[in-house]
């Protein structure tokens, strides 16, 4: 899900969808309107799922997304290699994320882990 929201509007340490990805902003530099042409906005963020660096520049009137990010909690069902199944505590679904070494040290049968939500995906939030 997410919601739309003018680029003017838009602040640092709040998400936009940038290239389909989920984003959380790191900085925004908005530039003065010149003699025929309306202010721009130079906006620097970083994916949440993937880690990887955008960088857009537009207009301040132009609208764009902002992804809806739910922090959730969910309980350990079964670790099988770095395939960990979990169960959502809210919602009773379950749902399987492949982990790294480092992750999967911090998880074991029965414990209850924070994990974000945003358009479809699931990341651990450890």
């Amino acid at each position: 899900m997410k919601d739309q929201i003018e680029v003017g509007k838009l602040k640092e340490g709040r998400y936009m969808v940038v290239d389909d990805e989920p984003c959380k902003i790191q900085s925004i530099s908005i530039s003065k309107p010149g003699k025929h042409g309306a202010a721009k906005a130079r906006i620097d963020a970083v994916g949440i799922f993937d880690g990887v660096k955008r960088s857009v520049v537009s207009p301040v009137s132009q609208k764009v997304y902002a992804p809806i990010v739910e922090r959730k909690s969910a309980q350990v069902i079964t670790i099988a290699a770095n395939t960990v199944q979990f169960m959502d505590m809210k919602e009773f679904t379950n749902f399987e994320l492949t982990l790294d070494d480092a992750q999967l040290k911090e998880v074991e049968p029965g414990k209850e882990v924070p994990y974000i939500e945003s358009l479809g995906k699931r990341k651990l939030d450890i």
